[in-house]
């Protein structure tokens, strides 16, 4: 690609959209419908090549026509039924929908939950698999809230994690807990 040719095109990433259409226009003679930058920026950069260095000869447009013809697409390849060790794999396979391992409310391990709760501090700490409260493991939050107040609590709603849905769900009095 000569020099000139080369400055035009690197021009272009430098370009808005609408600078891109008119461009476009005085490359192609016609305007586009296209309002993507991207396909513009190609589109006359191709263009610009083509000017300066020739497009394809006769020859390869007919012959690039012909494959383009003849031309049997297919986005898959065709699964041999036959295929040797196909049985293995499916019986190594497992369908279904696989459940996510965290809860996405709940933030990364190592992490601590603080709550006030009646005048002292309620710490809990993330883990891997439950969470840690007054040197004990606990498998959910609703068993600390409830270990720490004595009465049973929605986990994520005492220490915040959710936003409460209603004036039932809020306080520190056992009206605001939600079992």
């Amino acid at each position: 690609m000569n020099e000139t040719t080369y400055q035009q095109v690197q021009a272009l990433s430098r370009m808005t959209v609408g600078e891109l259409r008119e461009r476009y226009i005085d490359v192609f003679g016609e305007e586009t419908r296209s309002h993507h930058k991207d396909f513009l920026r190609k589109r006359i950069a191709w263009r610009l090549q083509a000017l300066a260095e020739g497009s394809l000869s006769e020859r390869a447009r007919r012959r690039a026509e012909e494959i383009a013809n003849d031309a049997d697409l297919r986005i898959r390849m065709l699964r041999d039924p036959i295929k040797p060790g196909l049985m293995e794999v499916r019986e190594r396979s497992v369908s279904g929908r696989l459940q996510p391992q965290r809860d996405s409310r709940l933030p990364l391990p190592g992490t601590l939950l603080v709550r006030e709760f009646r005048g002292r501090d309620i710490v809990a700490k993330v883990l891997d698999k439950g969470f840690e409260y007054d040197g004990r493991w606990f498998k959910s939050l609703s068993a600390v809230a409830q270990e720490a107040t004595g009465s049973k609590w929605n986990g994520f709603l005492f220490f915040g994690l959710v936003e409460p849905k209603g004036p039932q769900d809020q306080g520190d009095e056992p009206d605001g807990r939600n079992g």
